[in-house]
């Protein structure tokens, strides 16, 4: 066997797609020797140097591995968007099965789903290994090509969890037009699916999530855990004429890269965290229609700020539906000290409040006897020690919540997919 890895060759304003350039490969490999996969693997959504989606792409063959490389090595010069000053390809070659990577290439992956890699670090570890490898620019992209040749054992190899995506590509001369799908065509198909196949489509707005748009060459791509389901969803779609289909495993909806939290206070910038604790302030909405409030840890006190930003659109309402005191987990990047928040789980609702009691015996309000003397009733001569406490109705269910498709990452796990520790309450 043999693993070919490729990473960084597409662009945000001049398209390609590193997927795109992986089916080429592969197609080119099958001419002379088979596939038994292409494997789509997106890594850590939080560092700087990154694609849209920040995949990188490894196809496992039985091809001579130098013959494997110099065919990888031309389609990547062919093909690759160098003229983009953020574009920066990689591509390494490894010899043998991709459950037998090192143990150190496989935690390397890990890493990069989960942390950051300098080159430097690829670097050593390719000459450790003996890989062929080769970089473009300054090589950036053999970190990312690096993470896909072990992330087959990283991630459980035959036993791991692991979805689909079946992408289809535009005819070359459309690529950077307007695409033409048919809507219907697509909520058609995605119903017929569903649960199976998801984030296919947004129900409440309408929004085709499987339809693109950067100028790059995917008309749609339709991911799901079943490989034959997204298959039939996508063919089942009405739309131009179609260059070529290409099925990747993949990561995408397994959640991967988010790593435990020990407490709050235990996060880091550039890294994904579930973590739990108590909702330390209101909700705010702030210019712009992002939602904010603070998350602290009942021991240690320690607090982190979590948003909600404008694009997670009717999930903000749930968070503004949180109230403090309310324990929940909350999940979702750390950047410049704030908690993105891609799902959270409602755990124990704070149900009460602190409110001026009633006088018992006309039943109206109480006034404050002054400071530290609670309260009492003028009228009737009625006093009380303090605030008492009142239910508060609650219309938000404990539970996990989750932004909706059109906003969701790659990579976070859909509720609809299951396996969670409490109630789901799913956006499709």
């Amino acid at each position: 066997m043999t693993v070919i890895g490729v990473d960084d060759t597409d662009s945000r304003e001049r398209g390609m797609c590193t997927t795109y350039l992986a089916a080429r490969i592969a197609e080119r490999v099958r001419e002379s020797a088979s596939v038994e996969r292409l494997l789509l693997v997106r890594l850590n959504p939080a560092v700087e140097h990154k694609t849209r989606g920040n995949a990188a792409l490894a196809v496992h063959t039985d091809a001579d591995p130098e013959v494997a490389f110099e065919l990888a090595r031309e389609e990547v010069a062919r093909a690759a968007e160098t003229d983009d000053p953020r574009t920066s390809p990689g591509l390494v070659v490894a010899p043998g099965d991709p459950d037998a990577v090192p143990e150190a290439v496989a935690d390397f992956a890990r890493e990069a789903v989960r942390d950051h890699h300098a080159i430097a670090d690829a670097e050593e570890l390719l000459a450790n290994a003996g890989y062929r490898a080769d970089g473009w620019k300054e090589g950036r992209g053999k970190i990312g090509a690096l993470a896909a040749v072990g992330a087959w054992r990283a991630f459980g190899g035959d036993r791991g969890e692991w979805t689909y995506e079946c992408i289809t590509y535009r005819e070359r001369d459309r690529w950077g037009t307007p695409r033409e799908v048919d809507a219907d065509s697509v909520f058609a198909a995605a119903n017929d699916a569903y649960p199976v196949v998801w984030d296919t489509v947004d129900r409440e707005t309408g929004e085709l999530v499987c339809v693109p748009h950067t100028p790059g060459p995917i008309l749609h791509g339709i991911r799901g855990d079943d490989p034959d389901a997204v298959g039939r969803v996508a063919a089942a779609i009405e739309s131009e004429p179609v260059e070529r289909r290409a099925l990747f495993v993949t990561n995408q909806g397994t959640d991967a890269h988010i790593r435990d939290a020990e407490s709050v206070g235990a996060v880091e910038d550039g890294r994904s965290y579930r973590v739990s604790g108590a909702v330390a302030t209101a909700p705010e909405t702030r210019r712009g229609g992002h939602v904010f409030f603070d998350l602290a840890d009942p021991e240690s006190g320690a607090e982190i700020g979590c948003a909600a930003f404008e694009p997670t659109k009717r999930f903000r309402d749930r968070v503004r539906d949180l109230r403090p005191g309310d324990r929940i987990t909350a999940c979702g990047e750390v950047a410049a000290g704030t908690l993105k928040l891609e799902k959270f789980a409602l755990r124990d609702p704070n149900r009460t409040e602190l409110v001026t009691p009633d006088c018992p015996e006309c039943g109206r309000s109480m006034e404050s006897a002054g400071a530290g003397q609670g309260y009492r009733c003028r009228d009737c001569a009625t006093t009380a020690p303090g605030k008492v406490e009142r239910e508060v109705p609650r219309e938000l269910e404990p539970g996990w919540y989750e932004v909706p498709p059109e906003a969701r990452r790659h990579v976070a796990k859909p509720l609809v997919r299951g396996g969670f520790d409490a109630p789901t309450h799913p956006e499709k």
